[in-house]
């Protein structure tokens, strides 16, 4: 079963201001979250913030890009990207 990968509205903007490898990178972490849920332990830093939102790094170095997502509890199998962009501005 799949699970339902949204991008917030001011997410879907940061998106589009990324270098297009890491736009690559986030496609596939996104697939990734569609096939297999939420906890993501496979990707470089992954941790969980609370016990609905987890971040994992895109591209580690200078600039360190990070994604961070939320799980929907009120929402069967619903995961939203909250945040894409460097760690400085990540809302951890």
């Amino acid at each position: 079963m799949t699970w339902t990968v949204t991008t917030h509205r001011k997410t879907e903007k940061q998106i589009k201001k990324l270098p297009q490898r890491i736009q690559d990178i986030l496609t596939r972490l996104m697939l990734e979250l569609q096939l297999s849920g939420a906890v993501r332990g496979n990707w470089s830093s992954y941790g969980k913030l609370t016990d609905t939102r987890h971040h994992c790094h895109l591209k580690a170095g200078q600039p360190t890009y990070v994604a961070v997502w939320e799980e929907r509890k009120n929402e069967i199998r619903l995961i939203e990207v909250i945040y894409v962009g460097t760690h400085e501005k990540a809302p951890y």
